[in-house]
């Protein structure tokens, strides 16, 4: 096959425009003039660029068929689709997302055939389509253990507020916000309670120094309406091995369920019961290459900053796991540094613990087997995985927000 007809043929297996296209494949300046060139042969690809789009998979696992009586979902802070991926599996129709990392935004594509936009604090509300859900897992580093827990002082915290202009200019009748567990604590709980009463339009003047948007500044003045709540879950108590606690927000719109009894008419997943271990998510030794093995010299590293940590008083160090352990730690972004949180133990073999790999990390995060985790490398893999939701935890919790709304379904329709 012609360089010109594999660039062609690739980007339309995408169904991406030559401008996506040039996005996907991380061309800067004049990428669709790029693409145009390769397909038009004015020019050809470098050897390397070829083997990229060459290696580029076509057959995508999670691409959507769209229907037009399904409800409508906006996915912010894509990541690599934790969140939509749950809620697709109900039948919900994603119409837009937005993530602004090059490599998550990879990994996006390969698995539901769409780039997502980039940077949300530059989209206009008025550019994004009309929704019924709005989906975010928003920024955790601002209030994180692992952070500096600047909240609102910090950039990365302030972009709740796109989320909130974003909800004043569509008011989808539904939204739910998922977070560190450590939202519930930051400055005295004041942070989690700014959040809660921007969303049901009970807050005052916020403060004049927050570095948020004129946009978003604006969209304040124009309060919400929501019923909101929230909950800390962990996804060991819905079949997924990993100790990982989230706080998620639920928030209904007043306004489009009327006279609703929130309260008593939706509630939160139960825990499912079911016992899980560490081995449900391994892969069999000849599987895993002997790259996931640690080296000596890092094992002496954790062993000697494990100890040096427990003299002085804290818990901090490397963890072992064994395949009949019920859950590990949670996986973090920084899992690609050195593993620290999770290695699993090889004893049995002789050999010193290892690293998961990509592909269990992916199942301890619950996501299918058929999702694609080599789309990058194995560093931007863990920070994917580290960074993303346990999806099981996602789909129960929109189970019931589904059910909450198919049961007001008739009493909107008949009140319109």
């Amino acid at each position: 096959m012609q360089a010109s007809e594999l660039v062609r043929t690739k980007r339309k297996a995408f169904g991406m425009s030559q401008k996506e296209f040039a996005e996907l494949l991380g061309l800067k300046q004049n990428g669709e003039r790029t693409i145009r060139g390769w397909e038009n042969e004015e020019h050809l690809p470098t050897p390397t660029k070829l083997a990229a789009i060459d290696a580029l998979k076509t057959d995508i696992p999670f691409k959507q068929e769209k229907s037009t009586n399904a409800l409508k979902s906006t996915d912010l802070f894509a990541g690599i689709g934790g969140i939509r991926l749950a809620f697709q599996n109900l039948g919900v129709n994603c119409m837009f997302s937005s993530e602004w990392d090059k490599f998550s935004q990879k990994t996006y594509a390969a698995n539901f055939g769409e780039l997502p936009h980039g940077d949300i604090t530059t989209i206009p509300a008025s550019e994004i389509p009309a929704h019924d859900i709005l989906l975010a897992g928003f920024p955790c580093q601002a209030f994180s253990q692992a952070g500096l827990k600047k909240g609102f002082q910090d950039t990365r915290g302030t972009l709740f507020f796109d989320i909130q202009r974003i909800l004043t200019a569509h008011r989808p009748r539904m939204f739910l916000l998922e977070n560190v567990k450590q939202l519930r604590g930051h400055d005295k709980g004041r942070t989690l309670q700014t959040i809660l009463s921007v969303l049901k339009g009970e807050h005052t003047e916020l403060p004049e120094n927050l570095s948020i948007s004129a946009e978003a500044r604006k969209a304040l003045s124009e309060k919400l309406d929501y019923w909101v709540d929230f909950k800390v879950l962990r996804s060991c108590d819905f079949g997924v091995p990993q100790n990982r606690q989230r706080v998620y927000i639920v928030g209904f719109d007043r306004n489009y369920y009327g006279d609703a009894d929130f309260e008593n008419s939706f509630s939160w997943p139960s825990p499912t019961g079911i016992p899980t271990s560490v081995r449900q998510i391994l892969q069999s030794h000849n599987e895993v290459d002997e790259k996931y093995t640690i080296s000596q010299r890092l094992l002496d590293g954790h062993e000697r900053r494990k100890k040096e940590h427990r003299e002085k008083g804290n818990g901090f160090g490397f963890s072992v796991f064994a395949p009949e352990d019920s859950y590990t730690n949670t996986i973090s972004a920084r899992y690609y540094k050195d593993g620290s949180e999770i290695l699993i133990d090889q004893s049995d073999l002789g050999r010193r613990p290892r690293k998961l790999t990509p592909r269990e990390c992916a199942r301890l995060q619950g996501y299918p087997e058929a999702f694609i985790v080599d789309a990058v490398s194995d560093v931007q893999a863990y920070r994917q995985f580290g960074n993303s939701v346990s999806v099981p935890v996602v789909q129960a919790i929109a189970s019931q927000m589904l059910q909450f709304d198919r049961s007001k379904a008739n009493l909107v329709r008949n009140s319109a």
